[in-house]
């Protein structure tokens, strides 16, 4: 009786560790998806679409700038990168750990920057990214956070 036992808890164990596992796996992929969008969309020029990927009450804390708030004041730091000649992003995410309905994404980036005369300086950093899992399944940027300088 007491090995049918402990090889039914070794089962519940071994079930709720898939499970988990799973869940993680599953937040790295829609996360890991959503950069693909979020590049697409920045690289095309879509500062709107770029908002829609972040949360209402998102906020940005970009590196010796104020904050900003919310999904249209995002969409409108976004369009002024945009405007200023921003282009190229690259995202990769080196880490994500979710649970529940929130995620945190440690990443880097690079990001072509025009310089006085024109020319495209590539630049590379690292970021941070809280994640939130809103009520359609969807994981959209809540916080988001960045600064120059190799990430590894």
């Amino acid at each position: 009786m007491r090995l049918v036992q402990s090889f039914a808890f070794a089962a519940v164990l071994l079930l709720l560790s898939s499970a988990l596992s799973a869940a993680a796996h599953s937040a790295r992929e829609d996360i890991e998806a959503a950069l693909v969008k979020f590049m697409d969309a920045f690289n095309s020029g879509n500062a709107a679409a770029v908002g829609q990927m972040y949360t209402d009450d998102a906020a940005l804390l970009p590196p010796d700038g104020k904050r900003v708030d919310d999904r249209k004041g995002v969409e409108e730091f976004w369009q002024g990168a945009i405007k200023a000649g921003m282009k190229n992003l690259t995202l990769k995410a080196l880490e994500v750990e979710g649970s529940g309905n929130l995620a945190y994404e440690v990443g880097a980036f690079t990001l072509g920057v025009p310089s006085k005369g024109g020319a495209l300086s590539t630049v590379a950093g690292k970021y941070l990214v809280v994640w939130k899992k809103g009520d359609d399944g969807t994981w959209r940027l809540h916080r988001d956070i960045w600064n120059l300088g190799a990430a590894e």
